[in-house]
């Protein structure tokens, strides 16, 4: 029997297609307003920013990184309330209403996490949307420095692998703004998404923008992995990327030199 408290998952995949995701007042909240901001943010796939200190942390392997092992774990520390001090005053905007409804997008395999644990503990993550060649990311979160990071770094690298176009933020902060992500007005971004939803061959799908030896496995990878982007199979395709290039036992390593080099 269906929930008629969830929005229904076509009707939020046919938002997130026309540019518009929605919002509650409160985490008890029963209503929600769906949102399509004068102003949009996106982080272009090939201007991350890997700060010293982030490129230390992904070299260092401090974390296990996984794709959709916990979910709902991360949805929930995403929605948990924040800190005093914190940019949207502390309240959250995920409501009961619209996490139930990205607990079932996610069993119908269109919402996906990161997830970043040190000694089997989840200590940072982020959870997102994902269709076509564009990816929407909702909400992310740490429990120790660099953690949200870690997992956004993750998050970019297989989005390339995958051949993904365009990473959407929603809105524009200065945590983002210091990682590479950008404002630009709504109409620029609706075009963007358009053409990041084109249909396209898989003998033209962009390269992923790794450079050298890896570059070229990740080419071929991204061709493998068809039209429409899967983050597991990406974020899988990543592991196997690094693995081929030296990597297996670090990829995080990988991961920071691929960045470094193509940012």
């Amino acid at each position: 029997m269906e929930n008629p408290d969830l929005i229904d998952p076509a009707l939020l995949l046919l938002a997130y297609r026309g540019g518009v995701f929605p919002m509650a007042d409160s985490r008890d909240d029963p209503e929600i307003f769906w949102v399509e901001p004068k102003r949009r943010g996106i982080l272009p796939l090939d201007r991350f920013r890997v700060s010293h200190s982030l490129a230390r942390s992904l070299r260092r392997g401090k974390f296990t990184v996984t794709c959709n092992a916990a979910f709902d774990l991360v949805l929930d520390a995403c929605a948990a309330p924040r800190r005093a001090e914190a940019e949207d005053g502390g309240e959250t905007w995920i409501s009961e209403r619209i996490a139930a409804s990205y607990r079932e997008l996610h069993r119908l395999g269109h919402a996906h996490s990161i997830e970043c644990w040190i000694d089997g503990a989840l200590v940072g993550g982020l959870y997102g949307v994902g269709f076509e060649r564009v990816f929407c990311g909702e909400s992310m979160f740490s429990r120790v420095p660099d953690a949200s990071k870690v997992a956004l770094a993750w998050l970019v690298a297989a989005l390339r692998i995958g051949g993904a176009e365009l990473l959407d933020c929603q809105f524009i902060t200065s945590h983002l703004a210091s990682l590479g992500a950008i404002e630009i007005p709504q109409k620029r971004y609706l075009a963007m998404l358009r053409e990041a939803m084109r249909p396209r061959e898989p003998g033209l799908r962009p390269q992923s923008g790794f450079s050298g030896a890896a570059g070229a496995g990740a080419g071929a990878t991204a061709s493998a992995l068809g039209v429409a982007l899967a983050l597991p199979d990406a974020f899988g395709a990543l592991l196997e990327t690094a693995k081929s290039a030296g990597f297996s036992s670090s990829p995080g390593k990988f991961i920071a030199q691929s960045l470094t080099q193509t940012s």
